[in-house]
């Protein structure tokens, strides 16, 4: 096959790309050597911002096919018909890390998807556990100040992690799942994904449902100990893309089961825990799982940094019959993250390749660095609307069926009679006596160096849990139980 030639920027030839335009033998460069000026320019600018939270990432492209016809519970499209199938593309990460980070570090896990539907693009923006540490998107950037680098050290701070968790009771649910067994998946396909948020589905009868989303691994679950997650970051720091790289490169596509939890509308007013609180999950008991489709990814995309650094998921993305929730939380990221991608990508994010989506886009956003697509030259008269020249109208049809909230209007505190610790608590005594005493001795080895005071705050939220919780970790850490 014959070599294409090399250009500039521009378009130009360029007749040499070893060595510099110099004024003799020996140099000096010369300031007119323009080639050389723009390959050490755009050398200069090939990385962009990392991400705040969520830095270290790997992904994967693939297909949605539904299962199981849930069309009584939303009309979006893509849930349509049993059989259909969509593209997506997924990412997934760790939360507090670096770009450069370890990959099988003890954290929380980012699973994301998105999914290219006919009505646009939809984003499932989750966790690998169904909860997070926070009610409330007020104290996320307090939050995740605590797990990143203290500004005087520039170390992480095992302190200010559990300062903040100690004075933080709703943590403790997410706490128990993050430092127990399931803490550190070894792959990202033998992990669970969530969207975590409570969401809502609407039907073509403008019935809203409230529905929470898991994705089940049918890969089954497999997790490090400490000592075993080590041993890896010895031998390579970049495990998690080795193997989802390897696997699809294999033909070993991952699958996840799409299941969903569905709550009538008028239920929430009911239920004795606040269905729209992100510590919280729903019994199955009360609200059981219904299969709605499969996940496959199978295809490693050609460019990871077009396609995966560059690829912006955010919960504003819905399409018509999927819709969102009183949860504060959700609602703060409704905004933190489209504008996070603003930033960090640029005001155009969603042209670009990972973003767009496959439907035709028609909206009236003009201009703005980089708007490097149609600036609606087609029909210049149409740059304003309403109009009369032809341009874009709305579609009175999707709109979305009102959200009943009632309450004044103010920076309530949370009084939640069904408590931080009942949920935590459950979950701990679930727990097997070897998966207890795991659970023990990895909270006493993320509390050392932690000073005496918050760590009794923090077990004192254990005993709360339960008893056997916080003498465990007690014993653990070789401390007495303080008599009262």
């Amino acid at each position: 096959m014959k070599n294409k030639k090399i250009t500039t920027t521009a378009g130009a030839p360029v007749s040499n790309n070893q060595h510099s335009l110099t004024s003799g033998k020996r140099g000096p460069v010369l300031l007119q050597d323009y080639q050389l000026i723009e390959k050490l320019a755009h050398q200069n600018r090939e990385r962009i911002p990392e991400r705040v939270v969520h830095a270290k990432g790997w992904g994967a492209q693939g297909t949605f096919t539904v299962t199981n016809d849930i069309s009584k519970y939303t009309r979006a499209k893509l849930f349509s018909e049993v059989g259909k199938k969509t593209p997506l593309i997924s990412r997934f990460s760790t939360v507090a890390g670096e770009s450069g980070a370890a990959d099988t570090e003890r954290d929380v896990r980012g699973f994301s998807l998105k999914f290219y539907t006919e009505e646009g693009n939809w984003d499932l923006v989750g966790n690998n556990t169904p909860v997070f540490f926070i009610r409330d998107g007020y104290k996320f950037p307090d939050f995740i100040r605590t797990q990143k680098r203290h500004p005087k050290t520039n170390l992480r701070s095992a302190e200010a992690m559990w300062d903040f968790w100690s004075q933080t009771p709703e943590s403790l649910h997410q706490i128990t799942i993050l430092m127990s067994d399931r803490g550190i998946p070894q792959t990202p396909m033998h992990m669970n994904g969530y969207g975590s948020h409570t969401f809502s589905f609407w039907n073509t009868d403008n019935e809203r449902f409230w529905v929470k989303f898991h994705m089940k691994t049918m890969q089954g679950h497999k997790h490090y100990t400490n000592e075993e997650a080590a041993e890896v970051i010895g031998e390579t720091r970049e495990k998690y893309q080795e193997e989802l790289f390897g696997a699809i490169a294999q033909k070993n596509y991952p699958k996840w089961k799409m299941m969903v939890q569905i709550m009538p509308e008028k239920d929430a007013e009911n239920t004795p825990y606040n269905p729209f609180d992100l510590t919280k999950v729903w019994p199955h008991a009360d609200y059981p799982l219904v299969e709605v489709g499969e996940i496959e990814l199978n295809k490693n995309p050609d460019n990871y940094f077009q396609y995966i650094e560059n690829a912006a998921y955010s919960p504003s993305n819905v399409v018509p019959g999927i819709g969102f929730s009183p949860d504060k939380v959700l609602q703060a990221r409704i905004f933190s993250y489209a504008d996070a991608h603003r930033y960090r990508l640029g005001t155009h994010y969603e042209a670009l390749p990972a973003n767009a989506p496959l439907n035709e886009v028609n909206h009236y956003h003009k201009d703005g660095a980089m708007r490097f697509f149609d600036n609606n030259n087609k029909n210049p008269d149409a740059y304003y609307e309403p109009n009369t020249k032809g341009g874009p109208i709305e579609d009175t049809s999707v709109a979305e069926p009102p959200m009943a909230i009632n309450g004044d209007i103010r920076r309530y505190e949370e009084n939640d009679t069904y408590g931080d610790y009942k949920q935590p608590g459950n979950l701990f005594r679930m727990f097997n006596e070897k998966q207890k005493q795991r659970l023990f001795k990895n909270i006493a080895g993320a509390m050392q160096g932690v000073s005496t005071e918050i760590i009794e705050k923090q077990l004192h939220h254990f005993d709360k849990a339960d008893p056997a919780y916080g003498d465990g970790v007690r014993n653990a850490l070789g401390i007495a139980k303080e008599v009262v």
